[in-house]
């Protein structure tokens, strides 16, 4: 049956294109202006090629994952490892520094209320049979954080 409608835009090589735009976090409407049609034909393209499809969620996938992968490194805190080359008499001559991130708070509770939030929702709840478990294990990830920041302190890695 012949489709009496507009023909499609659509060409088979903007998958590339749109992986690429979609790791970048674009939106369906943002894919839409960038091919100048409108979402719903994003939306329809996206049913319609399953290799546009795959193209799109493949790019917004991997996009989610480094933003999340960033999250929880800030949640958690992390080292990085900065090299660089200075002039030192007359000489370039490498340096090398490990700097240290601690933990962020606000990270922590946005990636707990999202990831528990049966747990970590700011509600008060009725307490579980399971809460002094729980309170335990806070107080023994606290502990564990004071102690990692004094080594970090004592070992003149603050500087």
């Amino acid at each position: 049956m012949n489709n009496p409608g507009r023909p499609t835009l659509y060409r088979p090589d903007y998958c590339d294109l749109a992986r690429n735009y979609c790791l970048l976090g674009a939106t369906n409407e943002h894919l839409g202006v960038f091919f100048d049609v409108t979402s719903r034909t994003i939306d329809n393209w996206i049913a319609q090629h399953p290799a546009f499809a795959a193209a799109v969620h493949e790019g917004r996938a991997i996009a989610d994952a480094g933003v999340a992968r960033g999250l929880y490194q800030r949640a958690v805190g992390h080292e990085h490892k900065v090299e660089r080359t200075v002039w030192h008499l007359g000489k370039e001559r490498p340096v090398s520094d490990t700097l240290y991130y601690p933990p962020d708070v606000r990270a922590c509770i946005f990636w707990l209320r999202n990831r528990q939030p049966r747990l970590w929702n700011g509600r008060a709840a009725a307490p579980a049979d399971d809460s002094h478990n729980c309170i335990a294990a806070l107080d023994a990830a606290g502990e564990e954080a004071r102690q990692t920041g004094s080594r970090w302190f004592r070992d003149g890695n603050h500087r």
